[in-house]
């Protein structure tokens, strides 16, 4: 019997776990799973992972690249124990984050959501807003409900909500560390779905206070990660797949005159298959559908992408007493740093903990910030140990540092993001059905939300009734 082929390009989380279900099926206890396709992953670059990267500081394998997936959704967890990774799984020692706002930091209050506040006892006891902010914020439940079809962006309705000090304070440094996008620009439906949730209740306020206390009765972590770092995921994922090529640049698709499509590649070869996966980002597919799929690819072409980078840094262990429990902290961009977050690696991991080093992790940039593409890594590097060090009232030098820049690495979802999305879909099933298109740009850019993606294309592609509907 003949074997479908099916090629995915891009090496990234998405297209690995795509790869990897569709050879090992996603139930462990299933039988006979019929035809297993034959699977060839490209990859343009020189290794695979994507924004999974690890490095070593002083010793340590530190991930320099994402840290950490969502642990409240399923989909990455299940992966890691799939691929054997179980028992090395690691949640954080503390959630205690911290803000860095009018000079000092101050800790980020209870019950908050993507920043959005539901206590607003937690609120004014954290010192983050000013009297005028706290008293606005406080007036919330009280204003009318004026629903409003169709999307908007976080900052226009929290700021309507509860005031500008809560956006700027609050929102701004969430949404900035996930998203390195901002408030006025990013979408509540997509960028933010737990608030656009929330908004469906009485008031905002009480719709956070129900999540919020929703979530205490959850016991499970909110993150984890896995010990030795992230790449050990991707390892154990190309491990298990027979053809995963790194420095395979695909230059195009051409539709078969005997059926099935052609995948074109940089040294001239070409790949017969079935269905082409594309898990590469927005701005990298737009190209490749244009000649097959005109609009979608136009709507693709419109995705914006934020660049940041990550200065990871090795203290003297005896620093860690000057620096603050907890986890780390964020910065607002009202507060001009050139900081936007930072965790103390070895207070939040214990896995990291109880070594001859203080291990910490800066990241810089976001969509409208760009200052430090302007600075060599010795420039960049002295300008995060300033901050920290000003933050924290720790001057002292790391013993070791490292700058990793992310280039275009981060999609915004903007207003329109959803629809934009599902826009993309149809146009792709009704022009081009044996073409699919996942990853970051399109659900969520965490592992979780990808892992999720690469579920359900395998279920569909495969047909495994354990998976879900095809895209």
């Amino acid at each position: 019997m003949t074997r479908s082929r099916i090629v995915v390009v891009g090496g990234g989380i998405t297209g690995l776990a795509t790869a990897w279900y569709l050879r090992h099926g996603l139930d462990p206890e299933r039988g006979d799973r019929g035809v297993v396709p034959e699977v060839t992953v490209l990859e343009a670059s020189d290794r695979l992972g994507g924004k999974i990267a690890g490095a070593t500081l002083e010793g340590t394998p530190l991930d320099v690249g994402a840290d950490a997936f969502l642990a409240r959704r399923p989909e990455a967890e299940r992966l890691a124990r799939r691929l054997g990774l179980g028992d090395d799984l690691v949640a954080p020692a503390t959630g205690q984050v911290w803000l860095w706002v009018r000079g000092r930091l101050r800790p980020l209050p209870t019950g908050t959501v993507m920043g959005v506040p539901g206590d607003l006892r937690a609120l004014a006891r954290s010192g983050i807003l000013t009297p005028t902010g706290l008293v606005r914020a406080g007036l919330e439940p009280l204003l009318p409900r004026r629903r409003r079809a169709g999307d908007r962006s976080v900052g226009e309705h929290v700021t309507r909500r509860f005031g500008a000090d809560v956006t700027d304070v609050l929102v701004e440094p969430l949404l900035g560390g996930v998203y390195a996008g901002r408030a006025d620009r990013l979408s509540l439906e997509a960028a933010a779905p737990a608030v656009a949730d929330a908004d469906r209740s009485r008031s905002l306020l009480a719709g956070m206070r129900a999540q919020t206390r929703q979530a205490r009765g959850d016991d499970r972590p909110v993150f984890l990660t896995v010990a030795g770092g992230l790449g050990r995921m991707v390892d154990a994922l190309a491990d298990g797949l027979e053809d995963a090529r790194t420095g395979a640049v695909v230059t195009g698709l051409a539709v078969a005159d005997a059926g099935g499509v052609e995948v074109l590649l940089g040294d001239g070869s070409r790949i017969a298959a079935d269905d082409v996966v594309l898990t590469v980002p927005a701005y990298a597919a737009a190209p490749l559908v244009a000649p097959v799929v005109p609009a979608a690819a136009r709507l693709l072409a419109g995705i914006p992408y934020a660049s940041v980078a990550v200065v990871s840094l090795a203290y003297p262990a005896g620093v860690a007493d000057g620096f603050p429990r907890g986890s780390g902290m964020l910065v607002p961009p009202s507060e001009g740093r050139l900081v936007k977050a930072a965790t103390w690696s070895s207070r939040k991991w214990p896995h990291l903990a109880d070594r001859d080093r203080f291990l910490l992790r800066a990241s810089v940039g976001r969509i409208d910030d760009r200052r430090w593409e302007d600075l060599d890594d010795t420039e960049l590097t002295a300008r995060v140990v300033a901050e920290i060090g000003e933050a924290t009232g720790t001057h002292v030098a790391p013993v070791a540092g490292r700058v990793t820049r992310w280039e275009r690495s981060l999609p915004q979802y903007e207003v329109g993001h959803a629809r934009r999305v599902r826009d993309v879909r149809d146009a792709v099933r009704v022009r081009a059905p044996w073409l699919h298109v996942a990853g970051a740009a399109y659900d969520g850019v965490g592992l979780a939300p990808c892992v999720a993606q690469a579920e359900a294309l395998a279920g569909g592609l495969t047909g495994d009734r354990t998976g879900r509907p095809r895209d």
